[in-house]
């Protein structure tokens, strides 16, 4: 058995160049992320800094995280924009058992519905 591994995003997050994203925190331990540089400005001009800790993109490398620590972003490049590959999943060295019972739970439901709705395959899963 196993949980689905994206249970949020999974997609392509860009940056536009001079800007950032503020501090902040998701509020809750449910999620790991995980983040691949695909174009990243010359110079070492992106980074995130989650916690204490100030971490800068490189392509084809990956940097992981955990959403419950405040983290922020910043691309100080001038005119190259950022792009990374996003996905966040479930944080299960951090739920509890009966956390874990209970995504387990939702994602069979949601696996019905899809079902009842005709949705026979997401990606390469097949209901």
């Amino acid at each position: 058995e196993s949980l689905p591994l994206a249970g949020r995003i999974a997609g392509f997050n860009r940056q536009a160049p001079s800007s950032g994203i503020p501090l902040h925190s998701d509020g809750n331990n449910m999620w790991l992320t995980v983040q691949m540089g695909i174009k990243i400005p010359e110079g070492e001009k992106a980074w995130i800094r989650v916690g204490p800790e100030t971490k800068r993109w490189r392509e084809g490398e990956c940097i992981m995280y955990d959403t419950t620590f405040e983290h922020e972003t910043m691309n100080e490049h001038e005119s190259q924009e950022r792009v990374v590959l996003h996905i966040d999943f479930f944080n299960t060295l951090r739920m509890t058992p009966i956390e874990i019972e209970v995504m387990r739970y939702i994602y069979s439901l949601r696996e019905e519905f899809m079902k009842a709705e005709g949705v026979s395959k997401v990606g390469k899963q097949i209901l």
